[in-house]
C-alpha cells in the first residue's frame, strides 16, 4: 500500500501567505492609531501623577509645594524648569526664609513617548491646602507660578501626527485643588463622564 505524504501544497501555502499579509495590512494602520493615542494618555497620566503628589505633598507637610517640568533628569536642587521638560519635578519650598526647598519626588514626562506634544504651565504652585496660589518666586530658575482667569490650569496632550482617530488628552487642576484627566473632544455630562467641562 502506498502511503500519501500529509502536509501543505505550495499553492496552499501562497494563499495562507496572501491572506496574512491582507490582514496584517488591515491591521497595521489601527495599530499605529492605537499606539499614538497610547503614547498620548500615558503622558497625560505622568502629568497627573505629578500634580497629584504636589497637590498631597502640601497638604501632609502643611507647606507651599512647586510642581514643574523640566529637560534635567537629575532631579538636584540646581533643577530649573523648562516649558519643554521632559521630566517633572516636585519640590516643597521652605517654611523659614533662608531655609533651602527639598526635592520630594521626580517623574517622566515623555521619555518614552516620542512624538506627543504638552501646551500648559511650566510650574504649578499648591498651599498648604491642596489649593493652586501664585508665587512670583517659586525658585525654579526664573519661571513663576501664575494663576488663570478662568480659575483652572490645563494641560492639552496631542500627537504630533494629527488625524481624525487620534484622542488628545486634557489635565486640569482647578483653583479648589480638583486634579483630573478629561477627554477634550467631549464635554461632561451624565452621560460622559470621561468629558472636560464646557
Amino acid at each position: 500500500m502506498l502511503k500519501r505524504s500529509q502536509g501543505f501544497s505550495l499553492v496552499e501555502l501562497i494563499i495562507t501567505v496572501a491572506l496574512l499579509a491582507l490582514l496584517l495590512g488591515m491591521a497595521v494602520p489601527s495599530f499605529s492609531v492605537w499606539i499614538r493615542n497610547a503614547k498620548v494618555r500615558t503622558v497625560a497620566e505622568s502629568l497627573q501623577l505629578g500634580a497629584r503628589v504636589a497637590q498631597s505633598e502640601a497638604v501632609s507637610r502643611y507647606r507651599q509645594v512647586v510642581y514643574f517640568r523640566t529637560n534635567l533628569s537629575n532631579c538636584g536642587p540646581a533643577t530649573t524648569a523648562d516649558a519643554e521638560g521632559r521630566f517633572w519635578v516636585v519640590r516643597a519650598l521652605p517654611q523659614i526664609a533662608g531655609g533651602n526647598p527639598e526635592t520630594l519626588q521626580c517623574g517622566t514626562v515623555s521619555d518614552v513617548s516620542s512624538g506627543v506634544t504638552v501646551t500648559g504651565p511650566t510650574v504649578l504652585c499648591f498651599n498648604s491646602a491642596g489649593r493652586l496660589v501664585a508665587n512670583a518666586a517659586p525658585n525654579v530658575g526664573g519661571a513663576t507660578c501664575t494663576l488663570d482667569a478662568s480659575g483652572t490650569s490645563s494641560f492639552d496632550i496631542s500627537s504630533n501626527t494629527s488625524t481624525a482617530d487620534d484622542r488628545p488628552m486634557r489635565v486640569l487642576v482647578t483653583l479648589s485643588g480638583s486634579v483630573r484627566m478629561c477627554d477634550p473632544a467631549k464635554t461632561l455630562s451624565a452621560t460622559q463622564p470621561d468629558g472636560c467641562p464646557a
